[in-house]
C-alpha cells in the first residue's frame, strides 16, 4: 500500500513582532513566540522586529528580520551589497569592535551552560585585519544557462544554491575581487559546466587555484586557464579526483605555498588541500600565545594532538626539549615531517593516529609529557581525553573552533580529571561571521 507523502507545513505569511532575548551560538537573534524558541537572522538583542517565518519545525522555529522597530547600538550598515544574500558572512550588520564582544559573551555563557565551569580569568582578545583576512577557502563554481555566467563564490545563507557575488570583501583581494574575472574565464571553456568547484591556497608570497575538473580539459582550455594564471599571478592547477590529483597545468611550475612565523622563525609549506588556518595575522599571535601560555623550556616534552601539518608543533619545537606531533591525516603528517626537515628542527615527531578511537597502546602514547596541545576539529576532544591520566600533565593548552565543544571538555577536564581553568579568551580568525575562535589553559591541581 502506498505511503501518503506528508505536506510540508504552510509557514504564516504574517510579520510577528518579538523583542530580541539573547544570540544563539551562531550569532542569530532568539526570541520566543507562543512558547517556541524562534531563531532570526540579521536580528540583535534588544532589538524589536518584525519577524516571516523561513522555516518551523517540531522545536523551534527560523526567521527572519521583515522590519526593525528598534535598533541596537551595534548595529552598522554591513558594507558587502550581498550580505544577506551570500552565506558566507552573518555578522557583517554589527560593529566590529562589538563582535568580538559579542563572541567573548558566547564563551563565557557556553563554559558555564555546558561545561558548569565558570573563567575565572579572560585573556585579552586577539584581533587583526576584519576584511580581506581569509587565504584558504573551498568555491562553489555552477554555470547557470538561465543566467548565461557562470556562479563563482559561495552558498546563499541556508539555500543550497550559489549566491550571484560579483566579489568578496573578507577573501584576500587577490582572489576576492578576481570573482567576475574568473566567471568570464571560466564560462568561455568548454567544461564550464563540469567544474564543481575552486580550491584557493594563498600563501605569504603564492596563489594557487586547483579546479575540479569532471571532465578533462581541451587543449584550448588549458591554454586559455594559463594565460589566466599568468594575467593575475595565480597558478592554476587541475583535480581530476581526490586531493592528491591536484597537478599544475602541464608545462607549468608546481608552486607550493608557504606561509611564515616570524616569532619562532619557522616556516610552513603546504598543499592547496591541505587544511591551515585562513586568518595569518591571527595564527601568528595565536601561536605566540601558546607558546607563551605554556612556558615552553628545554625540559619539557610535550604532545601536540590533532597537530595537522605542525602548526603548533614546530614553533613549540624551538622552545621545548621534544615535542610529538599527532594528527589523522596521514599525508598531513608527512607534509609535517617535511618542514619539520625544512626548518631543522630534529626534536620533534610525528605520528598518524585516529584520535577518536583508543590509542593507549600506540608507542608515542606510553610516554610521559608534562604538556599537552590540543587542537581538534569542531568535534572536539573528548575520546582523547581520559588517555591524560597516563600522561598526567602539567598544563593543557586547548584551542578550539567550536566554543560548544571547548566548554563540554573543559566540563570534563575541571570536574572530571582534577584541572583548573587558568584563563580562556576568543581569537577573532573569522570576522564579520558567527565562527568563534577560543583557547583555554588548564593546569593540574
Amino acid at each position: 500500500m502506498a505511503r501518503r507523502r506528508s505536506r510540508k507545513k504552510k509557514l504564516p505569511e504574517t510579520p510577528v513582532r518579538v523583542t530580541i532575548e539573547s544570540l544563539a551560538h551562531d550569532g542569530r537573534g532568539v526570541a520566543h513566540v507562543e512558547g517556541k524558541v524562534v531563531f532570526i537572522d540579521e536580528a540583535l538583542p534588544g532589538e524589536e522586529v518584525e519577524f516571516i517565518y523561513t522555516d518551523s519545525r517540531r522545536d523551534y522555529a527560523e526567521g527572519k528580520v521583515d522590519t526593525l522597530i528598534t535598533k541596537a547600538e551595534e548595529r552598522v550598515e554591513p558594507e558587502c551589497p550581498h550580505f544577506g544574500n551570500c552565506g558566507g558572512c552573518s555578522f557583517q550588520h554589527v560593529k566590529d569592535e562589538a563582535q568580538i564582544t559579542i563572541k567573548e559573551g558566547l564563551l563565557k555563557e557556553q563554559f558555564s551552560r555546558i561545561g558548569k565551569v565558570d573563567i575565572p580569568q579572560i585573556w585579552e582578545p586577539l584581533t587583526g585585519p576584519h576584511w580581506g583576512y581569509r587565504r584558504k577557502a573551498r568555491m562553489g563554481v555552477k554555470y547557470v544557462a538561465k543566467k548565461g555566467r557562470v556562479l563563482v563564490g559561495f552558498r546563499e545563507r541556508r539555500n543550497p544554491f550559489l549566491a550571484e557575488i560579483e566579489s568578496c570583501k573578507v577573501m584576500h583581494p587577490s582572489v576576492g575581487e578576481k570573482l567576475m574575472d574568473l566567471s568570464e574565464m571560466i564560462g568561455g571553456l568548454t567544461i564550464k559546466d563540469k567544474i564543481p568547484q575552486i580550491e584557493v591556497a594563498i600563501g605569504d608570497d603564492d596563489c594557487v587555484l586547483a579546479f575540479r575538473v569532471l571532465e578533462p580539459p581541451t587543449v584550448e582550455d588549458k591554454e586559455r586557464m594559463r594565460a589566466f594564471g599568468q594575467q593575475h599571478n595565480m597558478s592554476i592547477c587541475l583535480q581530476s579526483k581526490g586531493p592528491d590529483t591536484i597537478v599544475p597545468i602541464e608545462g607549468e611550475p608546481e608552486i607550493t605555498p608557504s606561509y611564515t612565523l616570524p616569532d619562532q622563525d619557522v616556516e610552513f609549506k603546504f598543499k592547496p588541500a591541505m587544511f591551515t588556518q585562513v586568518n595569518y595575522e591571527i595564527n601568528k599571535k595565536m601561536v605566540s600565545r601558546v607558546i607563551e601560555g605554556l612556558n615552553l623550556n628545554e625540559n619539557d616534552n610535550v604532545l601536540d594532538l590533532f597537530c595537522g601539518l605542525g602548526n603548533f608543533t614546530l614553533p613549540m619545537a624551538t622552545k621545548a626539549g621534544h615535542v610529538v606531533g599527532v594528527e589523522g591525516d596521514q599525508p598531513l603528517v608527512n607534509h609535517a615531517k617535511e618542514n619539520a626537515k625544512l626548518n631543522g628542527l630534529a626534536n620533534v615527531e610525528f605520528y598518524a593516529a585516529d584520535l577518536t578511537k583508543d590509542v593507549s597502546d600506540q608507542a608515542w602514547a606510553k610516554q610521559k609529557f608534562n604538556k599537552v596541545m590540543l587542537d581538534p576539529s569542531r568535534a572536539g576532544a573528548s575520546a582523547v581525553l581520559h588517555n591524560l591520566k597516563h600522561w598526567n600533565p602539567d598544563l593543557v593548552m586547548y584551542v578550539s573552533c567550536n566554543p560548544s565543544t571547548l566548554a563540554r571538555d573543559a566540563g570534563i577536564l575541571v570536574n572530571d580529571l582534577g584541572y583548573k581553568l587558568v584563563k580562556a579568551g576568543v581569537m577573532d580568525m573569522f570576522p564579520q561571521t558567527g565562527h568563534v575562535e577560543s583557547i583555554a589553559l588548564f593546569e593540574k591541581f
